[in-house]
């Protein structure tokens, strides 16, 4: 029996009704061994399209094909087995139209096997939400800053600091939510405008950088573990494992160097042969 079918996995309901209740533990994954250590704490699991940024080392989340969300996808699926896996869907795969969309959610879904997929959501995605949720797809928004769109507004900005952008924020969570969206995540806007929307709409809220006011939050993992030198403001570091990595590296370079590995306790001997088989 495979440990995916020994525990019960959390659903999409199970999400749905953590709204007003105790807060939602959500973590990006995009890998095995890092989704098996994350799974026990968290109810969901994201596979970010942030994965571009983080583990391939792109400039931003624009280049992330649905090949890349899939293999990261499938990892993570191996090593969780009680948390929610939620997989992006990446920029070009969903904006053009209703059918698109469709075809690439479904691809996902089942090419990875988990259990809903994400979209940045503004106004205009709303009939995309609504054809995919029709159709059996769960889908998680994503509203406020969107990093999808880092090219129209020149670089990652926070939202909803002006009337007008505020306006929109709450039009896109609004149409998310009416569109049947299962959850939203809101990135890089105020308390307020965080609270507000947790407020208005009837889906839980996860908040990256939009306050303790929504229903749960999410942080990159990396970001929370400490393996870059620079994280956003809304980053609390839970570890440093930056240094302890490169303190690592450096002292196994060192005992390579000085032939102190290995050592006798890592290196095979010639066996002694059995003078009893004669």
């Amino acid at each position: 029996m495979s440990k995916q079918t020994q525990t019960r996995r959390k659903t999409v309901k199970d999400i749905a009704a953590a709204k007003g209740n105790t807060p939602l533990v959500c973590l990006t994954a995009y890998d095995a061994p890092m989704a098996a250590l994350l799974d026990p704490h968290a109810d969901l699991l994201l596979v970010g399209d942030s994965v571009g940024m983080v583990v391939h080392g792109l400039p931003s989340t624009v280049g992330v094909t649905m090949e890349m969300m899939i293999l990261h996808g499938q990892a993570v699926m191996r090593g969780a087995s009680q948390a929610l896996v939620v997989v992006d869907m990446p920029f070009g795969s969903y904006e053009t139209n209703n059918d698109d969309a469709f075809l690439n959610a479904a691809r996902i879904m089942k090419e990875t096997g988990c259990q809903a997929i994400k979209i940045e959501s503004g106004t205009y995605a709303a009939g995309q939400i609504a054809h995919l949720v029709e159709r059996g797809v769960p889908v998680m928004g994503h509203i406020g800053l969107r990093p999808q769109a880092v090219n129209v507004d020149g670089g990652f900005r926070a939202k909803g600091r002006t009337t007008a952008e505020r306006d929109r924020v709450i039009a896109e969570a609004r149409a998310t939510a009416d569109a049947g969206a299962f959850a939203i995540v809101i990135e890089g806007v105020a308390e307020d405008l965080a609270a507000e929307i947790t407020a208005e709409v009837s889906c839980p809220t996860v908040g990256i950088g939009a306050s303790a006011a929504c229903d749960g939050q999410v942080l990159v993992t990396h970001d929370m573990l400490g393996l870059f030198d620079w994280t956003p403001k809304f980053v609390r570091r839970y570890a440093d494992l930056s240094k302890t990595i490169s303190e690592a590296a450096a002292a196994y370079a060192d005992d390579v160097r000085t032939r102190r590995f290995p050592g006798e306790a890592e290196t095979y001997a010639l066996r002694k042969p059995d003078t009893q088989q004669r």
